[in-house]
């Protein structure tokens, strides 16, 4: 038995055989040889790269001159040897040569301490040998059943090619790692076994599908929510609406259709003509495109079925086959007589794979590679260039048929939810792709080849840049729409939107595209400005003007479908117009009073983004308990403000024109509009919030001195014969209201200029840590206040919040009775009575009464 040298730990090693040393060589070329480390070394092997030596041939030994040694009796006891023959091994095997190495050590040594113990060793591996024989035959039998679900099965699939794989790649000594893998996949295969047999037993069981968790969405409390029982449609029969539809209608309560479907709908889908639709707000315009949408697609399917079969036919014929003897044979198919060609091409990979495994087990054993010459391998190529062809393929049989452009993301999320509502017994797929999200994301939707995309035109355009397969062929687009366009086409805005249809017009152009415009707004004209109209190119925009530019830039060549259902006032009927004439600081107070005597469901728009911040800040310190929406927070934290606007009864959203247009929030009872609007498109679509469906909805405006000329604007633009009426406010409550409002705006203040110096001091002193630096007081805002100072400012901050606590506390509007009474002190002491609940449609209505009878 070989050891290390015990004279010079030089790495010599020997054979003791009765204790003496009979002969000493080097092993060089194992490695195993101890050198101390020089401080004159270079180069240093990386420890990925290690690799092993497999002996194949013997040592031999070498012939040395007895003078290299200082004494002459080393001479005959000192034996040099050297191998020449022998193979390199990668790291991988050398580690399974080392089990195996150790597993004999540890055979031979049970074999020397007890000759009975071997003999019981020999058998219990023999028994371990018939398990794993006996396992591998339960293995390739499961895998022929076909019982199971697919999902499952290909999973099944998987963990029995691992299981295979790892057990010819490994040894065959090591009995016990073979034998522990099987054994789990057989527990699982017993485990579903009984679930199959349970279902067999309870068909209702198995005929269940998983559902899924609806997504939640603020959507889902409208209109399109199912009513669980179907309604008549007989009325959207004559509208040529598909009979998936009209399930889906009939599931939604959808009875009737609306003066716009009603008038667009035959027109789209009999005659397939271009729409341009101009309605109120509320009005339904999205099935007015959405349906002919889905009928177009199912006449596609139709059409590409009726090609296939078809084929079929054609195929299925022998006089159009052609073989060996001249006859027509066509590509999609293949004669019986393929068959055993199939079956012998899987056979030679079968061995190949024999072969392949063989070899692996040849360079365990030997360390030997086999080497074949002259052979060339392209597996990149030509698995990149079939992945392609068949992608190209998959996108060329689903191509991209309606895309639908919206101004917001918000607008995206409620079409595709509508549009989802009314298809889902046609099966057709749907995606959105909207800024604020993921771009690989919203790639890997895109490869599911939906045939509907709800798109903002930035996000839209990126991914055309990056050339996404399903959207690389445009011009098999059969409808093209366009929400809100009027808002979309304005200059200034959208610069995406206009090379996107350029492209669509120009490259990408298809003539039997069909394409659908609409907005509430559409047709509206304002005045432009004298210093415009008096140039000498300054022209008057009429109606027929403004249609014909927008159906230039869509691209519609065809005479249109126009219908206009807007009226003069452009606002919807059921709506109450109010306003507030105050100042500037008094915007607060009259918002403030007006959350407060009449709550529920309303909107706060204003114009910019710091405004809606900073009333934000105001309403919570207020309790209010206000949500703000507006363009710089992320698209999930929107959502989900747009979700708990939609599900709170009484709640306030705070928001910029983001939420204008087209949102169709269920029950919004109040508009406010803090900042009058700029145009008055904006007017008409922040009012079109409220007022839906035939409800009735109120809309306050609150004019202050630099709102007065965008008000006179509107108003001019929108022909109002009448003025619209004061909202009235109860001055005796005023008092408690500003008071309230007060301390809170200092409170405000104070946090906001607090947060801001702590955020600038935190940037800079974060800055001079990395630096190295100290800083000057001069440079931090506050100059480096004292703890004293601090102290001081947060014992006030306490004092203001305990203040407004005690005043919010108090009610603010009450009911007292004016009587007096034979008492001591002429006053009777009556119970608090709770306040009259008015709606503020039920005191504008009062005090127009009022007004009428004063002025009789």
């Amino acid at each position: 038995m070989r050891q290390f040298c015990s004279i010079c730990a030089c790495g010599y090693w020997y054979s003791r055989e009765n204790n003496d040393v009979s002969e000493v060589g080097v092993n060089t070329l194992l490695g195993k040889m101890k050198i101390k480390k020089s401080k004159q070394k270079t180069f240093r092997s990386p420890a990925k790269s290690k690799r092993g030596i497999q002996v194949k041939g013997t040592w031999t030994p070498v012939e040395m001159d007895p003078s290299l040694f200082s004494e002459e009796d080393m001479g005959g006891l000192v034996c040099f040897e050297e191998l020449t023959d022998y193979s390199l091994v990668s790291s991988n095997t050398m580690e399974k040569m080392t089990k195996k190495r150790k597993a004999d050590d540890g055979e031979d040594s049970d074999n020397q301490v007890n000759e009975d113990d071997n003999g019981e060793s020999q058998q219990t591996a023999k028994k371990k040998k018939k398990k794993n024989v006996k396992k591998k035959k339960q293995l390739a039998e499961s895998t022929d059943d076909t019982t199971f679900d697919s999902n499952d099965g290909e999973q099944d699939s998987k963990v029995l090619n691992d299981t295979q794989e790892e057990s010819l790649g490994e040894p065959v000594d090591s009995g016990e790692e073979d034998i522990v893998e099987p054994e789990k996949v057989t527990k699982k295969k017993k485990k579903r076994n009984k679930k199959l047999k349970k279902a067999t037993t309870n068909p209702q069981v198995a005929q269940q599908p998983k559902t899924k968790k609806k997504v939640e969405n603020w959507t889902n409390a409208g209109p399109f929510r199912s009513s669980g029982q179907d309604c008549d449609v007989s009325a959207w029969k004559d509208l040529f609406v598909p009979e998936p539809v009209l399930k889906a209608l009939g599931s939604l309560g959808f009875n009737a259709p609306t003066p716009i479907q009603a008038l667009a709908l035959p027109p789209a889908i009999r005659d397939k003509m271009d729409i341009l639709g101009a309605a109120e707000t509320g009005s339904g315009k999205t099935l007015s495109f959405g349906i002919p949408m889905i009928h177009m697609i199912l006449e596609w399917r139709k059409a590409r079925d009726a090609r296939s079969k078809e084929a079929l036919d054609s195929q299925d014929n022998p006089t159009k086959e052609t073989g060996e003897d001249g006859q027509v044979i066509p590509s999609g198919l293949k004669e019986p007589s393929d068959q055993p060609d199939v079956a012998v091409l899987t056979e030679e990979e079968d061995v190949q794979g024999e072969e392949d495994s063989e070899v692996d087990e040849d360079s365990q054993q030997t360390g030997c590679v086999k080497v074949i010459e002259n052979v060339e391998f392209d597996f990149e190529t030509t698995e990149t260039t079939d992945k392609s062809a068949k992608t190209k393929d998959l996108f060329e049989k689903n191509p991209l048929l309606g895309l639908v452009l919206t101004p917001t993301r918000e607008l995206a999320v409620q079409v595709k939810h509508h549009i989802d509502a009314v298809a889902k017994f046609t099966g057709i797929k749907t995606a959105i792709v909207v800024g604020g999200m993921a771009l690989q994301k919203q790639g890997r939707v895109l490869n599911r080849r939906p045939e509907i995309v709800i798109a903002t035109p930035g996000r839209l355009w990126e991914l055309i840049r990056e050339r996404h397969p399903h959207l690389s062929n445009l011009k098999r687009l059969r409808c093209l729409v366009i929400d809100e366009a009027d808002r979309m086409v304005e200059k200034g805005h959208f610069a995406e939107l206009s090379q996107l249809l350029e492209m669509l017009n120009d490259t990408e152009f298809n003539p039997k595209r069909q394409n659908f415009v609409f907005s509430a707004t559409l047709t509206m004209i304002h005045e432009a400005p004298t210093r415009i109209l008096q140039k000498k190119k300054g022209k008057k925009i009429d109606k027929e003007s403004k249609l014909e530019t927008l159906m230039e830039k869509v691209g519609i060549k065809s005479k249109p479908k126009i219908i206009d259902l807007t009226r003069k006032e452009a606002t919807v009927e059921s709506l109450t117009e109010t306003r507030i004439h105050c100042d500037t600081d008094e915007k607060d107070f009259y918002l403030y009073y007006f959350l407060l005597q009449y709550p529920g469901r309303t909107m706060v728009f204003a114009n910019s983004i710091d405004c809606i911040k900073r009333l934000n800040a105001l309403l919570t310190i207020l309790d209010c308990t206000p949500l703000p929406l507006h363009a710089n927070m992320h698209q999930k934290q929107r959502l989900k403000n747009l979700e708990r606007f939609a599900e709170r009864e009484t709640c306030v959203l705070l928001t910029t024109d983001v939420a204008a247009r087209g949102l169709d929030i269920p029950d919004v009872q109040h508009v406010i509009h803090y900042q009058v609007p700029r145009t008055s498109e904006t007017y008409v679509h922040r009012s079109g919030r409220t007022a839906r469906a035939t409800k009735e909805g109120l809309s306050l405006l609150l004019i202050g001195p630099d709102d007065v000329m965008n008000f006179r604007k509107i108003y001019r633009t929108l022909g109002k014969d009448e003025e619209l009426p004061l909202f009235p406010i109860q001055t005796k409550c005023m008092a408690a209201i500003k008071e309230r409002v007060k301390v809170a705006r200092k409170i405000e203040k104070i946090e906001y200029h607090s947060g801001r110096a702590k955020q600038h001091n935190s940037w800079f002193q974060k800055a001079a840590e990395a630096l190295e630096i100290d800083l000057d007081d001069d440079v931090l805002i506050g100059g480096g206040q004292d703890e004293y100072e601090d102290r001081q400012k947060q014992m006030m901050m306490k004092g203001m919040k305990m203040h407004l606590k005690h005043l919010l506390s108090q009610p603010v509007f009450k009911n007292t009775m004016k009587t007096k009474y034979p008492t001591q002190m002429g006053k009777l002491i009556l119970p608090e009575q709770p306040a009259r609940e008015e709606t503020a449609l039920i005191t504008v209505t009062n005090q127009k009464k009022k007004e009428k009878k004063q002025h009789k």
